[in-house]
């Protein structure tokens, strides 16, 4: 007896048959089983997505343990701190924090892990799916990791093989800025402002200057 051949689509990590039943009901399905069978999803670290993580200072890590639950876990670190180690692999060093071990823990019963990207400033979003490894004692790797001049103590490596990832639409991300990122327009605004004003004052003294010649 022949079984119908069931294609499968990197979007499957988060379609699953009852997202798909879901989208199907609510009439969104059609859009999506074109989406799969045109440009679908990516699942290696294109030049795009390497120059976005690049800029990102910050991300949010789901885990899940065990019997499931979720467990949503904020990441920060110097820009570039997300390290693209190849076309299937992004790693990250592991500071030294309040020791609750709670991502380490939900890792160590399910490796599935998400990775969420804001850009505030750009208001763009991109969303990893991955399965996550822990390395333990390779200084290498963690010398590798480790942004320079970074003021924490890393205690070990995460790997995050990616299974899809995607780029969510801008609707509805409030467009916020970084506190450094201002600092730097504002101070350049003040560079210029202090340009304009000793040109105002030679130009003023100029114009006093030719009174007196010719008043």
């Amino acid at each position: 007896m022949d079984h119908p051949i069931t294609e499968h689509f990197p979007s499957d990590v988060a379609f699953t048959p009852t997202v798909k039943a879901e989208q199907a009901r609510r009439g969104s399905r059609a859009a999506y089983a074109r989406m799969e069978r045109g440009s679908g999803w990516e699942t290696t670290v294109t030049p795009e997505l390497a120059e976005f993580l690049a800029e990102r200072d910050s991300f949010y890590l789901g885990t899940a343990n065990g019997e499931g639950q979720p467990y949503i876990q904020h990441r920060g670190g110097p820009r570039g701190f997300v390290r693209v180690l190849d076309e299937h692999t992004l790693g990250i060093a592991d500071y030294a924090g309040n020791r609750q071990f709670i991502s380490l823990g939900n890792l160590a019963d399910n490796d599935r892990a998400f990775l969420f990207f804001m850009d505030y400033a750009e208001q763009r979003r991109i969303k990893v799916w991955a399965r996550a490894r822990v390395v333990e004692d390779d200084p290498e790797l963690l010398q590798r990791l480790m942004p320079e001049g970074y003021k924490a103590r890393p205690e070990r490596a995460l790997l995050f093989h990616i299974e899809a990832w995607d780029v969510n639409c801008q609707k509805h991300i409030p467009q916020k800025l970084d506190a450094r990122d201002v600092e730097v327009a504002l101070d350049a605004l003040q560079t210029k402002i202090r340009e304009l004003e000793v040109e105002n004052a030679a130009l003023k003294s100029k114009l006093r200057s030719a009174k007196q010649e010719h008043p």
